[in-house]
């Protein structure tokens, strides 16, 4: 369980000295934390919203050649539609710069990208009575990607969000090839397949993924950005009771768990 108790300070050496790796490390940190006090976190349920994200996904993969041309100028699939799938829009200052796509995948709700796609692996996960967090389409506008270089951190916050809320046993994705690196140093994910084909995206991707419990609290000790508390959870994964209107926009809680601590 990731908690603001779990929090440990600065390391020093035998003469109370912060080394340059801790100093970097504390930097970056505060470099995140620092772009998450401009960021609000959108659930995107309406289809005004919904159409904004599908289009950024199309221009951020467009851009990298990852799906062929269209006249909506839109990337969907009919996983979008499920019960238990979550799309949110990642905003800053006010301006949406990032998507993110989640499922809670389990008994009840057994679909989503990663049983899709590899099934033979998860699903029997699943039907011994786990259950999987699954980000997927993950985008950037490709004209700001390059103005905030903690975007991804920021965006996949919302991984370790959700995990808090649903306490799910894994946390499973398909990525590319190059993203290996990031997923395994960020969330400890390991691969768990070869390489298959994922239409509509044209580059062959890979199971990766881990056991929530063991990787995430060293994780958020590590990168105290991924803090949230539980009113944040309940904004974010919360579904309204029927005719009420679901939170516009959701502020981060890190810095004040960060502080507390």
């Amino acid at each position: 369980m990731v908690t603001s108790t779990g929090l440990v300070g600065l390391k020093s050496d035998a003469r109370g000295v912060v080394s340059g790796a801790e100093k970097k490390a504390s930097g970056f940190v505060d470099s995140v934390m620092a772009l998450l006090e401009r960021t609000e976190y959108r659930r995107c349920d309406t289809g005004e919203d919904r159409e904004a994200i599908y289009n950024l996904r199309y221009r951020s993969y467009r851009a990298h050649g990852f799906v062929p041309e269209s006249e909506r100028q839109i990337t969907k699939d009919d996983l979008d539609d499920l019960p238990n799938c979550y799309n949110f829009g990642v905003y800053i200052d006010g301006q949406l710069v990032s998507t993110v796509r989640l499922h809670q995948i389990d008994r009840e709700n057994p679909l989503g990208p990663v049983t899709k796609g590899f099934g033979d692996v998860m699903t029997p996960l699943i039907e011994r009575g786990e259950s999987c967090i699954n980000p997927s389409m993950l985008a950037a506008d490709p004209e700001l990607a390059r103005e905030y270089r903690t975007l991804p951190y920021i965006t996949l916050r919302l991984v370790i969000v959700a995990y808090e809320y649903f306490r799910s046993t894994y946390c499973a994705c398909l990525i590319r090839q190059e993203h290996t690196a990031f997923y395994s140093r960020i969330f400890g994910a390991r691969q768990m397949s070869p390489e298959r084909v994922y239409p509509p995206i044209s580059v062959p991707l890979m199971l990766f993924g881990g056991v929530c419990a063991k990787e995430f609290g060293p994780i958020v000790e590590r990168f105290p950005f991924f803090l949230s508390n539980r009113a944040e959870q309940r904004l974010l994964f919360e579904r309204p009771a029927s005719g009420e209107a679901a939170s516009l926009t959701v502020l981060p809680t890190a810095k004040y768990l960060l502080s507390a601590a």
